[in-house]
C-alpha cells in the first residue's frame, strides 16, 4: 500500500472483472474454474476496498450480453452468484451497504428474494457502498430511466420541459450514489463494454495487463496511484 494513509479515501471505483476464461484456458482448465477463482478474487478485492476507505465500488459481474455464452458457463456463474448471496457477501461482519444493479426479472426468484433482503438489511449502513452489477447493461439502464420518465410524463406527474440530467440520473440504478472517479479494467482490453455509460462521463480509465483471477490489492493500489497522478479538468482549463 502507498505510504499516504488516505491515498484512496472517499474515491469511487468501478471494476470490470475481465479475463476469467482466458486465465483458465492458459492453465488447461475449464472456463468455469476461471470464474470460481475470479469470485474468490472479487471477495478479496471488495474487502481491500473497504479497508482503504473507498466511498463506493462498482463490480461488473454479469452483463446483459453475457447470456450469449454457453449455458454451462452461464449456469456456473449464476451458481457462484447464488453462493455469495447465501453468504450475504460477508455483510453481517461489515458496515457496508450492498446494492445490486441490473434487471432482476431474468434471475432465479430465490436470488431475487435474497438480493432484496440484503439490500434491505444494509440500507442504513454508513460505510462503503458495495455495488454488484448483475444482468446489467449501460444502454439498458438509460433506456429504463427514459421509460420511467416517459411514464411519469404521460401520467401528468412530470413536465417534459422540466427533465434535466439530474432527473434522469435519479431514475438510474445508481440513483443517489457518487459517479465513479476511476474505472479500471484488467485483462488489457480498452473498452467499457456497456458498463456505466452515463456515470462514466468523466471517469478516469485505467487498463491493466493482468487477468482478473491474478488481480491483487497491489494492482488496485497501482491503478489508484495512476488516477492520483492525473489532472482532472472536467472540460475546463
Amino acid at each position: 500500500m502507498p505510504q499516504h494513509p488516505d491515498f484512496a479515501r472517499g474515491l469511487s471505483v468501478g471494476i470490470i472483472m475481465d479475463g476469467n476464461g482466458r486465465w483458465a484456458k492458459q492453465r488447461g482448465l475449464p472456463r468455469t474454474a476461471g470464474h470460481k477463482k475470479g469470485a474468490e478474487v472479487f471477495q478479496q478485492i471488495a474487502d481491500y476496498c473497504d479497508r482503504i476507505g473507498l466511498a463506493s465500488v462498482y463490480f461488473y459481474a454479469f452483463s446483459t450480453e453475457n447470456w450469449k455464452r454457453p449455458a454451462e458457463e452461464v449456469g456456473a456463474i449464476m451458481r457462484l452468484f447464488g453462493e455469495y448471496l447465501v453468504r450475504a457477501f460477508d455483510y453481517k461482519s461489515r458496515n457496508n451497504r450492498i446494492v445490486f444493479l441490473g434487471e432482476r426479472a431474468a434471475l432465479d426468484p430465490r436470488h431475487q428474494q435474497l438480493m432484496a433482503e440484503i439490500e434491505r438489511d444494509t440500507a442504513d449502513r454508513t460505510g462503503m457502498v458495495l455495488n454488484i452489477a448483475v444482468n446489467y447493461g449501460g444502454r439498458q439502464e438509460i433506456t429504463r430511466a427514459a421509460r420511467l420518465l416517459a411514464q411519469e410524463a404521460a401520467a401528468g406527474r412530470l413536465d417534459p420541459a422540466a427533465i434535466t440530467e439530474e432527473t434522469l440520473a435519479a431514475r438510474l440504478y445508481t440513483a443517489g450514489q457518487k459517479d465513479p472517479d476511476l474505472i479500471l479494467r484488467p485483462s488489457g482490453e480498452k473498452r467499457l463494454s456497456n458498463f456505466m455509460l452515463w456515470q462514466a462521463a468523466y471517469a478516469e480509465m485505467v487498463d491493466m495487463e493482468v487477468l482478473w483471477p491474478d488481480f491483487t490489492p497491489a494492482h488496485l493500489d497501482a491503478a489508484i496511484a495512476e488516477y492520483n497522478r492525473r489532472s482532472r479538468r472536467f472540460g475546463g482549463i
